[in-house]
C-alpha cells in the first residue's frame, strides 16, 4: 500500500478482494468450490510492502492450489459489477475497523508518527478514497503489478521443489509482460511527535505511545526483539507485571515493533478507564525510561532470550508460518537465515546490545495516540511525556 498514490489509497487491498471475485474461466463461486472440494482453504492479506495470496491443501492437491491461485493472479476479470459489489464489502471492512478502538489507536499512531508519508496511511484506504477509486484505476493497478515476473512463490510442507516449479510454470507461464519497474520509495523524513486524539464513546480509552524503530535489515533488530519481549511481550514482562498485576490499570497491555525496508516503529499500548489515562501514560513513559537508563536484569535478559527463541521454534512447526517466512524473505530482500543462525543471533544478545537497542528505540521524541472518551484528558500535560529523553 505504500506504493499507492493518495488518490488511489487502498487500491492494493481492494484488488486483493477483487481477485477472489472471478477470472476469465472461473466465477467467484467456482474459485471457492475448487478449494472446498479438496478440503482446503484460501485467503489473502495486504501489508504496506506486499500482498500475499495463499492456500492450504493436502500435499496431493498442491496442483489444485497452484492452478486456482495462478488463475486468479493471471486472469482476474475485474468486472465493473464485481468492483461495485466489492466496494461495498471493503467499505464495511473499513467501518468494522473504525468500530475497533484498539485497531484505530494503532492506525492513529502511525498516521501521526509518519505524517503525510504513505506508511502513515491505513492499508484499507479511507472511506473517501475507496468510494472514489474507479474500475479503471483498479484494473490499471492490476495490469501494472500482477505480472508473473513480479511474483514470488513460496511453499512449505511435504512438497518436492521440482514439482512446485513445474506447477508454477503451468499456472503462471514461463514469461509474461516484463516485470514492472520497482516502485520509487522514499524513506520517511522527520517523524511526527506529540499527542493525537480521536474521541469515541467507549468505556475505555486506548493508549499507544511510541517512536521510531529499526528497519528490517538493521542487525540491531535481534536486540530490539529481545527488548520487546522483556518490556511487553509476555505475562512476565515489565509492563504486564507493573501495569496489570501491580497497579491494576489495564487488562490488555504490551509492546510491539513494526519493521519496513527503510523504517520502523516501536510502541507500547494499553486500554484503561478514561479517568486513569494520565497515570497510565506516566507509568508507561517511566518504564521506557527505566529500561533505557538501567537496562535489563540478568534474569530478565535470559528469560527474554529463551522466550523469543522458543516462540520462533514453535512457530516453525506450522507450515503456514514457514511459507510466510520464505516468501517475505524473498520479496523484501531480507537474507533468509536457518533456524540455528537465528537462535545464535538471539543468544548473542547481551546487556550492551540491549542498551544500544534501547537508546535507538526508547529515546523519543514519542507519539501518543488516544482513542476513546478524551474530553477530560489534559493533552498539554500528556504532551510532556512525549519529549525526547
Amino acid at each position: 500500500s505504500r506504493d499507492e498514490h493518495e488518490a488511489v489509497a487502498g487500491a492494493s487491498h481492494f484488488l486483493e478482494h477483487l481477485l477472489f471475485k472471478g477470472t476469465r474461466r472461473r466465477s467467484a463461486r467456482e474459485i471457492a468450490e475448487a478449494i472446498d472440494a479438496v478440503g482446503g482453504e484460501a485467503n489473502a492479506f495486504t501489508s504496506q510492502e506486499y500482498t500475499c495470496f495463499y492456500a492450504r491443501v493436502l500435499d496431493r492437491d498442491v496442483g489444485v492450489a497452484l492452478d486456482v491461485i495462478g488463475d486468479m493472479i493471471r486472469e482476474a476479470a475485474c468486472n465493473v459489477d464485481d468492483v461495485e459489489a466489492e466496494r461495498r464489502v471493503v467499505l464495511e471492512e473499513i467501518l468494522m475497523h473504525l468500530d475497533s478502538p484498539d485497531e484505530l489507536a494503532h492506525s492513529l499512531f502511525c498516521e501521526a508518527h509518519f505524517g503525510g508519508h504513505p506508511l502513515g496511511r491505513e492499508v484499507l484506504g479511507s472511506e473517501a478514497s475507496v468510494r472514489a477509486v474507479g474500475r479503471d484505476d483498479i484494473a490499471g493497478w492490476y495490469q501494472r503489478h500482477y505480472q508473473p515476473d513480479n511474483v514470488v512463490v513460496a511453499a512449505a510442507g511435504n512438497v518436492a521443489h521440482d514439482h512446485i516449479v513445474a506447477g508454477v510454470r503451468h499456472a503462471l507461464g514461463e514469461h509474461g509482460a516484463p516485470a514492472p519497474s520497482s516502485p520509487v520509495r522514499t524513506a520517511p523524513g522527520e517523524r511526527g511527535h506529540g499527542v493525537a486524539v480521536r474521541s469515541r464513546p467507549t468505556e475505555q480509552t486506548q493508549v499507544v505511545l511510541g517512536g521510531p524503530g529499526l528497519p528490517r535489515g538493521d542487525e540491531r533488530r535481534w536486540a530490539v526483539a529481545v527488548l520487546d519481549v522483556a518490556l511487553g511481550g509476555s505475562m512476565a514482562s515489565r509492563l504486564f507485571q507493573e501495569i496489570r498485576e501491580r497497579r491494576g490499570l489495564a487488562y490488555t497491555v504490551g509492546s510491539e515493533q513494526a519493521q519496513h525496508v527503510d523504517a520502523g516503529t516501536f510502541n507500547v499500548f494499553a486500554g484503561t478507564n478514561p479517568s486513569q489515562v494520565g497515570e497510565l501514560v506516566e507509568v508507561l513513559r517511566a518504564q521506557l525510561d527505566d529500561v533505557r537508563q538501567q537496562g535489563l536484569s540478568d534474569e530478565e535478559l535470559a528469560r527474554a532470550r529463551a522466550s523469543l527463541a522458543g516462540s520462533i521454534v514453535l512457530g516453525l512447526e506450522d507450515t503456514g508460518s514457514r511459507m510466510v517466512r520464505l516468501g517475505r524473505s524473498q520479496i523484501t530482500g531480507t537474507p533468509l537465515l536457518d533456524v540455528d543462525a537465528v537462535l545464535a543471533r538471539i543468544d548473542a544478545v547481551d546487556h550492551d546490545a540491549v542498551a544500544e537497542a534501547a537508546q535507538a528505540v526508547l529515546s523519543g521524541p514519542f507519539t501518543l495516540a488516544l482513542v476513546g472518551p478524551v474530553d477530560d484528558v489534559d493533552v498539554t500535560a500528556l504532551a510532556e511525556h512525549c519529549a525526547a529523553a
